[in-house]
């Protein structure tokens, strides 16, 4: 029975990387996969890995209809034996609606991989619908660290080094970027409701003010 399996987890917790293994090992047995992504950090119809690895992508702007594609693909005579959309936490809830579409009406997998939830700990609408559809739910088991070495479970959006926790849901970025840019870091819970940042740790381990404890 094909599937929709939806892959989540944290900014650098891999899930990039798992696409493209995913991709390789089944086009290395003579399959061919239609790939999607939308926003890649490594620019439009890319979908890359930060440890260096990309292959090509076709890009699925707001009005991009993934059921129709496919339909096109295979009705022209192309081939298609399994579907992989990367950053789905972009996709409108309608599009993940035509990704499962694509598993009940023409049968073939599709393996969806994103972040859960925004800066702010809400669920991205793409990323929600995924976990009222899919017929899978994989939580990536590389576990991304905070700073002070625990499981990262959040994503903080940061401008110098300090995190901010209001502005547009989606505005791309990527960990760590160049000072004065827009750039995301992976917290602990308990260090992204105190909104303490590794800048921020630094900076405090560094004040002669700064109290031998952190207080509640």
């Amino acid at each position: 029975m094909s599937e929709l399996v939806y892959f989540c987890g944290t900014m650098d917790c891999g899930k990039s990387t798992l696409a493209l293994q995913i991709e390789h090992n089944r086009s290395a047995r003579g399959l061919q996969g239609l790939i999607f992504t939308r926003n890649d950090r490594a620019g439009a119809g890319v979908l890359s890995s930060r440890l260096g690895l990309s292959t090509k992508a076709v890009e699925a702007p707001d009005d991009f209809d993934f059921y129709g594609y496919v339909v096109g693909q295979l009705s022209g005579g192309g081939r298609a034996d399994y579907v992989i959309a990367d950053e789905a936490q972009f996709f409108a809830p309608d599009q993940v609606d035509q990704l499962a579409r694509i598993v009940d009406d023409l049968e073939l997998d599709v393996f969806a991989f994103g972040i859960a939830t925004d800066f702010r700990t809400r669920l991205f609408p793409g990323s929600q619908r995924l976990v009222e559809l899919a017929d899978r739910i994989e939580v990536l088991q590389v576990e991304a660290l905070c700073w002070c070495g625990a499981r990262a479970t959040h994503n903080a959006r940061t401008v110098d080094g300090r995190m901010v926790v209001e502005g547009a849901q989606v505005v791309v970025g990527d960990v760590n970027q160049a000072r004065g840019e827009v750039g995301y870091e992976v917290l602990c819970r308990r260090h992204h409701i105190r909104r303490m940042t590794a800048a921020a740790a630094r900076a405090a381990a560094l004040s002669p003010d700064v109290l031998p404890v952190e207080q509640s």
